[in-house]
């Protein structure tokens, strides 16, 4: 569990985290950025028995920077789940970025919160375009450098 990209935790409680966009990449699992707009199914399941008996609240919102208490665009009242396992579904109707918060308890409250994006790809380019930035503007720079060095040599 301690290499698993996809958990989540709030407090000491950590969740697995999946999710699916079956109209448009069929049964393909991503967990973190969400790659396309649409219809989205998001599945999380309770590592460990303790969660099965505390309430679980899910809320989507805009990134509005910290402002936790803005609008939800959905909204999952605290409830016991069982099973250990809370799926729904969203549709996004449009490309931005986001913030979850999965709220865990009935006494104290444990939060966690994470931010993505949606209607990005595949999601690589949100996540290393600084890298890429700094790679490509590296390479143009050498052969810029190349360029200028041969072009002196011939003169």
């Amino acid at each position: 569990m301690e290499k698993d990209v996809c958990k989540l935790r709030a407090g000491p409680h950590m969740m697995h985290f999946t999710g699916y966009q079956p109209a448009k990449q069929g049964n393909q699992e991503f967990c973190e950025d969400i790659p396309e707009i649409g219809r989205t199914v998001i599945v999380l399941d309770a590592v460990g028995d303790v969660l099965r008996d505390l309430p679980i609240e899910v809320r989507l919102l805009r990134d509005a920077g910290n402002d936790v208490d803005s609008e939800a665009v959905l909204r999952i009242p605290p409830k016991q789940y069982p099973t250990g396992s809370l799926s729904f579904q969203y549709t996004f109707p449009e490309s931005g970025r986001f913030v979850g918060l999965v709220i865990v308890g009935d006494g104290p409250k444990y939060v966690s919160r994470f931010p993505f994006s949606v209607g990005y790809g595949n999601g690589i380019w949100v996540r290393y375009r600084d890298s890429f930035a700094i790679v490509l503007g590296t390479l143009a720079a050498g052969a810029a450098l190349f360029w200028y060095s041969t072009l002196r040599k011939e003169s």
